[in-house]
């Protein structure tokens, strides 16, 4: 039994039928009588889709993520999913991967199955900061319905972001590193990426208070995986550092490897920080210090703005800075 079904058996449109089980009072009392008789004979349960036919919401909220298999992405979509449904919306997922094409066909994708609001997970979608074109897609998709990006900055009218303090949290690592006689800080990143780029910010900041100058041979790129930060850095015999600092605990658990692999004692020899604090940094021995980008606050705070401004609000922040903390272990 669908909504069709309904409406056909009580001679009223859909848009009827869906007023009638969203509680309407646009709907006349004996017809409003009729199709709840109707309801009740057949058993009818009516879903998030045909809730929203006829009263101008779905009560459905777009997630866009470029991987869900990324640990932070994952634990994004579960954090966000759970708040949305305590609210009373669905929400439809999508991964658009990190070719600029996709991500539009996917932004238009879910525009199209006609979504009350947009959530954008990962500073991928801020862009690099090298072309203002490349985020205009996402300045469209907000001429239709509200956009929320996560751990990322877009200008534009009714986008919303929500981002960690990610410069200041790995400058005060990086200084407190400096500070316990490490010089040779390696940065290990897999992203050119808006959150990216304020790592490295806060990174060249530490070193440049500190009287260190940067040094381009300590600032390397590679794929995200354990194994493979792990190969590469064996490959690079000319690479010495004494610390590091990775933009994520997978790259930083390969640095780990590495130091088995080469008998160097953490923290002694090398120190290591990794960022996200997931549970890897603490399925790994040494225990990993990272950076807790406060996910779950600045989900929870996402969907609080993102239904607030559903429901009339017009006082929603454009940019949320929501401050990091450091988990200190046993790599440091």
């Amino acid at each position: 039994m669908t909504i069709y079904d309904i409406a056909d058996r009580a001679g009223v449109s859909i848009a009827t039928v869906s007023r009638v089980v969203n509680g309407s009072d646009k709907v006349r009392p004996k017809t409003k009588e009729k199709v709840l008789k109707v309801i009740e004979e057949a058993g009818y349960t009516p879903n998030v889709f045909a809730q929203g036919l006829g009263l101008n919401t779905m009560h459905t909220v777009g997630i866009l993520v470029p991987d869900i298999s990324d640990l932070y992405m994952s634990s994004a979509v579960s954090c966000l999913e759970d708040a949305l449904h305590l609210c009373g919306y669905d929400c439809i997922l999508s991964g658009s991967g990190f070719d600029i094409r996709n991500k539009r066909a996917h932004v238009q994708l879910l525009l199209s199955k006609k979504i009350d609001a947009l959530i954008m997970v990962g500073s991928t979608y801020a862009g690099a900061g090298t072309d203002p074109t490349e985020t205009d897609y996402i300045r469209e998709a907000a001429k239709q319905v509200p956009v929320f990006l996560i751990n990322g900055v877009v200008e534009g009218d009714n986008i919303y972001c929500a981002v960690c303090d990610d410069c200041k949290a790995v400058h005060q690592m990086v200084d407190a590193m400096i500070k316990s006689d490490k010089k040779r800080i390696l940065f290990l990143t897999d992203s050119h990426s808006y959150s990216a780029q304020q790592k490295m910010l806060g990174y060249k900041q530490a070193l440049s208070e500190n009287g260190i100058a940067f040094d381009e041979s300590l600032s390397l790129y590679v794929r995200n995986g354990i194994h493979e930060v792990y190969y590469q850095l064996l490959a690079q015999d000319d690479l010495h550092f004494d610390a590091c600092f990775a933009t994520d605990d997978s790259l930083a658990i390969g640095v780990l490897k590495y130091a088995k692999a080469k008998k160097l004692r953490v923290p002694e020899d090398i120190s290591v920080v990794g960022c996200n604090n997931s549970y890897l940094s603490i399925a790994c021995e040494p225990e990993l210090t990272s950076i807790d980008n406060r996910l779950e606050d600045i989900c929870r705070s996402t969907v609080e703005h993102l239904m607030n401004k559903l429901h009339g609000g017009n006082d929603i922040p454009s940019k949320t800075i929501v401050p990091s903390t450091i988990q200190l272990r046993a790599s440091t």
